[in-house]
């Protein structure tokens, strides 16, 4: 896949809607020192956008393999293209999240915003109460973050406790 054309597209339609963007995923990861293997592009957005976005992509040749209300996914047949992700968030959602974001230039020249450690880690443990099987990688990946980030152990449990996951957030605590 060519991230960087994908990251400059994405970027491009939802810059035309007035809508911002993020990079989540394995990339995100990778902005914050925590390596790992990615064959798709993760982004996020307002849920304003969702409609527009997922006509701009089909119209760029994507086929939408997913759709609701909080995420779409998309596949081209060209591997250049390859797939991308789309998480969708509510307008009070989006001003905490991009508030909070740090911007890193991923690819050379092209700088994007990436949400800060703790809300990846919200979204990590949110996607593992939704799908119970991404649980492994989940919890792998948020203990890598919490050790590259330096960041307080104790400052994530709500989002656990949230989810009703403290089992798993004891389990990355002891981990620790």
């Amino acid at each position: 896949m060519d991230f960087p054309a994908s990251v400059r597209r994405v970027r491009e339609l939802c810059s035309e809607q007035g809508a911002p963007l993020a990079v989540v995923g394995g990339l995100a990861l990778q902005a914050y020192g925590v390596p790992r293997l990615t064959v798709d592009l993760d982004v996020l957005t307002t849920v304003d956008c969702q409609d527009r976005l997922v006509r701009a992509l089909e119209a760029d040749g994507y086929t939408t393999l997913h759709r609701s209300s909080g995420y779409s996914n998309h596949a081209h047949r060209d591997p250049k293209k390859g797939r991308i992700d789309v998480v969708y968030v509510d307008a009070a959602t989006a001003a905490k999240l991009f508030e909070a974001a740090r911007h890193f230039e991923l690819f050379p020249g092209i700088e994007v915003a990436v949400p800060s450690p703790e809300h990846l880690i919200a979204m990590k443990v949110l996607a593992m109460k939704n799908d119970p099987q991404r649980r492994l990688q989940d919890m792998a990946d948020i203990q890598r973050i919490l050790r590259a980030t330096r960041i307080d152990p104790e400052g994530v449990r709500e989002y656990f406790a949230t989810h009703r996951l403290l089992e798993l957030y004891d389990e990355i605590r002891e981990s620790l």
